[in-house]
């Protein structure tokens, strides 16, 4: 194996110590009745441990999973029973706050928080350990290197972000030999991997581990050999200066981190050396064109796309030129991917826009643990409904209208957020918005967008009306605008509309 580093801070792990590290922890996990089956929560933030403890779990054939450290007492109560998890792994400043719902039979281990994590997100130093605890590196140092034959590994449980109802934990159906290398093939040529030697490999996991493509793909880059840079937090600054510092030639990014940088001023952007990047890869929310055509234009043909699920992994992809050809699209399905668009007009083919359905039939099966109904309500036909709306067009590039879920349907007609959201974003004055659906006692349900604006920028309702009146139907042209600040995000970027709609729809008995 190339021996890279995993980089945090001025710490650096080398991917031998790494993987003996690993191992320690695997015969720590067997001690603790950990087997093939079984779970390991990991309620960390980007660390060593959360790689150290994924690569361990795995050895021993459990899946690892790893939770989202922003949720609440009753979330994380709620996540631990559902998962039924043998071992917590958890930051020390983030114990106190979930210690009431760890369940009495789960084994507790605390990673000290280290001294970037505690200046990313300004964290007192003395919340920083938790003696009453085991602590994970003395833990870890304590038991020897297992040296029995890794168990097949299932691979990592992530949970979904339940837009609707409790999240339900993706359960990847153990791999075949086959269906493992597949899978390693498609996330490689996907994320560039294969396009250098792995000794030269050098990266930044920008996106929080608890999401599965930045977990994916920080854990493959790890397993590889390559250097692996954590942010553990994402600032748009920081990451030039890593670039250069580190001359990193891949980065997994999100759309938002996007418009975080080019919000930066010119001469920021300008002084420093992104010479280094050769692949930079970018999903899990819309891209305004006009952003990613800027992005373009500034790191030059180095910046590809994809589409995927965490139930499906990747299903799509393109690279810059394709986009440029095909402006919008986020990529054409992968070789051994069928998708195909459901429309309730048979004869108006995969043109017309209508719910995405994925079959993939040489890729490990999922379900959603402890609720196979819910697995059998995703399929149609035999494909895998992923919760989009979208369309292929003659070139059988894919095309994204907007979630199902976001979808608003006022007076019997189907109005996508995502084209009045990009818009908006057009429009001078605009820093970021949100449309959704309110309740409307005539047409059931009428549009709304909150809109952010940067200081000092002073538009109103009728101005953004206004100007939307020209450039969309008058049925899509929201009836109420609201105005605020800081709009809630997920770490991955994508907004909570589900915080934003809730307000509107309480003491109506429905929501939709």
């Amino acid at each position: 194996m190339a021996q890279g580093h995993i980089v945090s801070g001025s710490r650096k792990l080398g991917t031998e110590a790494l993987q003996e590290r690993a191992a320690r922890a695997a015969s720590g996990f067997e001690q603790l009745g950990v087997g093939a089956g079984d779970t390991v929560v990991l309620y960390l933030r980007n660390d060593f441990a959360l790689i150290e403890a994924s690569l361990a779990a795995g050895m021993v054939g459990a899946y690892p999973v790893p939770a989202n450290w922003h949720f609440t007492a009753e979330e994380a109560a709620y996540l631990f029973q559902d998962t039924g998890a043998k071992v917590i792994v958890v930051h020390a400043d983030l114990l106190e706050a979930i210690e009431s719902a760890i369940p009495a039979d789960a084994a507790v281990l605390v990673v000290s928080t280290p001294p970037e994590v505690q200046a990313a997100y300004r964290i007192a130093a003395r919340g920083a350990t938790a003696p009453s605890r085991p602590e994970w590196d003395a833990w870890v140092a304590s038991f020897p290197a297992r040296d029995k034959p890794p168990v097949p590994a299932p691979g990592t449980m992530i949970y979904t972000s339940g837009t609707t109802g409790r999240p339900k934990g993706v359960r990847r159906l153990q791999p075949t030999a086959a269906q493992s290398r597949l899978a390693t093939h498609v996330w490689s040529s996907t994320f560039g991997f294969d396009r250098i030697e792995p000794s030269s490999l050098v990266t930044v996991v920008t996106g929080p581990m608890y999401h599965s493509a930045p977990n994916s793909y920080g854990i493959l880059a790890a397993r590889m050999g390559g250097t692996v840079i954590l942010q553990p937090r994402f600032d748009a600054l920081e990451l030039l200066a890593l670039v250069e510092r580190h001359r990193v030639t891949h980065l997994h990014m999100v759309p938002i981190m996007f418009n975080r940088l080019l919000k930066l001023d010119a001469s920021e952007r300008e002084r420093w050396d992104l010479s280094s990047l050769q692949f930079v890869i970018h999903s899990a929310a819309p891209v305004s064109p006009l952003v990613k055509r800027e992005m373009l234009q500034w790191w030059g043909p180095v910046i590809f796309e994809y589409y995927g699920t965490s139930e499906t992994s990747i299903l799509a992809s393109c690279g810059p030129q394709e986009w440029l050809e095909h402006p919008g699209t986020v990529g054409k399905p992968l070789p051994d991917v069928d998708l195909k668009i459901f429309t309730d007009d048979p004869g108006a083919g995969s043109a017309a826009p209508g719910p995405i359905g994925a079959r993939t039939a040489q890729r490990a099966g999922f379900t959603y643990h402890r609720d196979d109904a819910k697995r059998e309500r995703a399929s149609r036909d035999g494909y895998f409904l992923t919760g989009d709306i979208g369309y292929l067009d003659a070139d059988g590039f894919l095309f994204l209208c907007d979630r199902a879920t976001d979808m608003i349907i006022s007076g019997g007609v189907n109005i996508y957020p995502a084209e009045i959201e990009a818009e908006l974003h057009k429009m001078p004055g605009v820093k970021d918005c949100a449309v959704f659906g309110i309740p409307d006692e005539e047409f059931g349900e009428s549009i709304c967008a909150v809109i952010e604006t940067p200081d000092g920028a002073a538009i109103g309702a009728d101005d953004v009306k206004s100007y939307l009146r020209g450039r969309l139907a008058g049925y899509k042209v929201p009836r109420r605008v609201e105005f605020g600040r800081d709009l809630p995000r997920e770490d991955s970027g994508k907004i909570f509309k589900r915080k934003l709609r809730a307000p509107y729809w309480a003491g109506t008995g429905r929501t939709i």
